[in-house]
């Protein structure tokens, strides 16, 4: 069916709307990057005091209390899975979702699964899993701490058993690619990690002291240690899904272009083509009258 000039300006003014939204997206899209990669740079600072507290209580106590568990059965795998609450993204949660299960398949015994994120919850179900909660996606800086929170208190007590563990799947930023989907094994502590952690440098020539039980001191390093870790791929997934939204909306601004300059090329086609046949009509009615 051949277009006409009115349905040919409605889809010049759809494609137009479609093209503001994508503008607006893409400016806020980068706006958010920028405080959300500053957040994990300031988040350093912090995660090297834990870490030095760790390195502290380690040496004092010549063993972690949590390194007997790598002698016993995992029974539980408990695991945290950070995507999206909005579209617009791209492939951000279904490459998160494969590579999740690609790694969960290796794993043997029961697994218990929070989504955070309307949209990984789903793509979650789409692969046969039932996670067993979950939470929504901050939507600024500010709520990612009170979440963080919240996720400690609904999940401690199943990664705080003894035969279970803690896994951490998020997209992180990484060269050369907009993000890259990655795996962190929170608890148990990592034999090699706990002797890396060990060797580490003390900063200075002072000896560092614990004050209390050594035990329940490091119980509260490793619990900050957990909630570091849990924000710092809070804010690389934040940072990582808006710039995946940022390269969608630069993709769907390009079509949009494109498509703007073939509605256009058609519009001043159809509009060229009236004029003739008016033209036409006009020199055959005064050929007309002249005769």
């Amino acid at each position: 069916m051949s277009e006409t000039a009115e349905s040919l300006s409605r889809k010049i003014a759809s494609a137009k709307e479609l093209d503001s939204v994508a503008r607006t997206m893409k400016a806020l899209a980068a706006a958010s990057i920028g405080q959300y990669e500053t957040a994990v740079h300031a988040l350093n600072d912090y995660y090297r005091t834990v870490q030095l507290g760790l390195v502290a209580g380690l040496r004092q106590s010549g063993a972690s209390l949590i390194a007997e568990r790598d002698n016993m059965t995992i029974r539980r795998t408990n695991v945290i899975v950070y995507g999206s609450d909005q579209g617009l993204v791209g492939q951000f949660n279904d490459v998160l979702v494969n590579y999740a299960t690609a790694e969960l398949s290796k794993t043997q015994g029961e697994k218990t699964i929070w989504a955070v994120g309307e949209r990984i919850y789903a793509r979650l179900e789409d692969e046969g899993f039932k996670p067993r909660g979950m939470f929504s996606v901050p939507q600024s800086i500010n709520s990612v701490t009170p979440q963080i929170g919240q996720i400690l208190k609904d999940t401690e007590t199943y990664w705080n058993d003894e035969s279970s563990r803690l896994l951490l799947f998020y997209n992180s930023t990484g060269p050369g690619s907009i993000y890259q989907p990655s795996m962190q094994g929170l608890l148990p502590l990592e034999d090699a990690w706990q002797k890396t952690i060990s060797s580490t440098k003390w900063p200075s020539n002072n000896l560092p002291q614990i004050v209390g039980k050594n035990e329940s001191m490091l119980r509260a390093l490793i619990r900050e240690y957990v909630f570091v870790s849990l924000f710092r791929a809070c804010v690389e997934s934040l940072a990582s899904e808006n710039a995946s939204r940022l390269a969608a909306m630069q993709r769907a601004e390009k079509n949009i272009e494109d498509l703007l300059a073939d509605l256009n090329g058609a519009f001043q086609r159809l509009r060229q083509t009236s004029i003739d046949e008016e033209l036409f009509d006009v020199i055959a009615g005064y050929e007309m009258l002249a005769k």
